[in-house]
């Protein structure tokens, strides 16, 4: 299944965790939940995909997924998320980092 497919099947169930961090981010640069959510919906491709480096992730090898898009007002949001399991089998988006875009990103 395509990863960006299965990205937006986990916001639609509701299966999304914020960071505190990527909470931080949202409060500074004004948006809300749904502001990512859209934007994440209306992604037509994953911008990059990189492996992490934190010691903090679960795996090593763990993949996140940067998606670069719109919400509905017209804001470029700038998402970097992972697919993780919890308590199981359960799938999530976890939400690491969600701001306005800028052209660093």
């Amino acid at each position: 299944m395509d990863v960006l497919v299965r990205i937006k099947r986990l916001v639609i169930r509701g299966q999304v965790r914020l960071t505190e961090k990527a909470a931080e981010e949202l409060d500074f640069d004004a948006l809300t939940l749904g502001d990512v959510l859209e934007s994440i919906l209306n992604a037509q491709a994953i911008a990059k995909t990189i492996r992490s480096t934190s010691r903090h992730r679960g795996s090593s090898r763990e993949r996140l997924y940067v998606i670069k898009s719109f919400n509905y007002t017209g804001t470029l949001i700038y998402t970097k998320g992972a697919i993780r399991r919890e308590a199981g089998a359960d799938i999530f988006y976890v939400l690491i980092s969600s701001k306005i875009a800028t052209l660093e990103d």
